[in-house]
C-alpha cells in the first residue's frame, strides 16, 4: 500500500529571503529586452517565476539553479544558459561542477545538446575567472 510522506512542502512556503540587488538587475535586464516587445511576459517572469518559484525554501538556490542549467542543456536552449550559469555559480556551484553538468547532460540530453552547451559554458567560466584576476 503507498502512503505519502507527512513532509510533502507547502503549496505556499514561506519564501527565502529575496537578494534585492540581484533581483534589482535581472529585472532591469528583462524589462528593458522584453519589456517592449512583451509585458506580460516581464511580469509572469517575475512574479510566479522569480519571486516565488525561485524562493521555495524545499530546494536549496544552488540546487535550483543546477536543475535549470542541466534542463537547458537537454532542452538545447544555449541561449538561456550563460544567465543561469552565472546565476548558478553566484549561488554555490563550482567551475568544476559546471563542467561536470555538461558531462552528465552528454548521456542523458545527447551528445550535440552537449557540445552545443559546453562552449557556453566555458565562455561563463572565462569570463568568471578573469573578472576575479
Amino acid at each position: 500500500k503507498f502512503t505519502v510522506p507527512l513532509q510533502l512542502p507547502e503549496a505556499s512556503p514561506d519564501l527565502l529571503p529575496l537578494n534585492q540587488e540581484a533581483e534589482k538587475q535581472r529585472a532591469e535586464t528583462v524589462e528593458k529586452n522584453v519589456g517592449p516587445i512583451s509585458p506580460g511576459l516581464v511580469k509572469f517572469t517575475a512574479d510566479p517565476l522569480f519571486l516565488d518559484l525561485w524562493q521555495r525554501p524545499a530546494l536549496k538556490p544552488r540546487d535550483r539553479s543546477l536543475i535549470t542549467v542541466s534542463a537547458l542543456i537537454a532542452s538545447g536552449q544555449s541561449a538561456q544558459i550563460g544567465y543561469h550559469l552565472n546565476r548558478a555559480m553566484d549561488n554555490g556551484l563550482s567551475a568544476a561542477e559546471a563542467g561536470e553538468i555538461v558531462t552528465q547532460a552528454a548521456f542523458y540530453a545527447g551528445w550535440p545538446n552537449a557540445f552545443t552547451a559546453a562552449p557556453v559554458v566555458g565562455e561563463v567560466v572565462r569570463n568568471r575567472s578573469s573578472s576575479k584576476g
